[in-house]
């Protein structure tokens, strides 16, 4: 998880796909920008339902990038001007570092690399179930 300049809280790492750019390719020229490693981004775990009246409806795709530590972590140069902190918090206190939608979807794409197929989520969780 990350602080993104541009905002007072913690957020997932990531950013908007450009035009004629896939979620997958964005997500590593994300990582790649933001934190100076280029990633090797495994397959897709979640696709989060986002409204927004004012901005417009979006389609968050989260992807695995491994777990962290060892060679994953060498070579981290934050940029200034993308990112103020960076680290890789415990499932256990994604909650506590940002609001309830972006830890709902971190922790369901989480969940999701023991499941055969990505997960849909509405606003951070699996239709149906009640947020937490």
């Amino acid at each position: 998880m990350s602080v993104p300049t541009c905002k007072d809280r913690w957020d997932i790492l990531g950013g908007r796909v450009e035009t004629g750019e896939s979620p997958l390719r964005a997500a590593v020229r994300e990582v790649r920008e933001e934190l100076g490693i280029t990633p090797p981004v495994g397959r897709l775990l979640a696709v989060d339902r986002a409204p927004n009246e004012a901005e417009g409806d979006e389609a968050l795709y989260l992807f695995d990038g491994g777990r962290p530590g060892g060679e994953r972590s060498a070579g981290l140069a934050l940029r200034a001007d993308e990112l103020e902190s960076f680290e890789f918090p415990a499932p256990e206190q994604i909650a506590e570092r940002t609001v309830p939608r972006p830890a709902r979807r971190t922790l369901a794409a989480a969940e999701a690399r023991d499941e055969a197929a990505p997960v849909h989520l509405e606003h951070g969780q699996r239709p149906g179930s009640r947020a937490a």
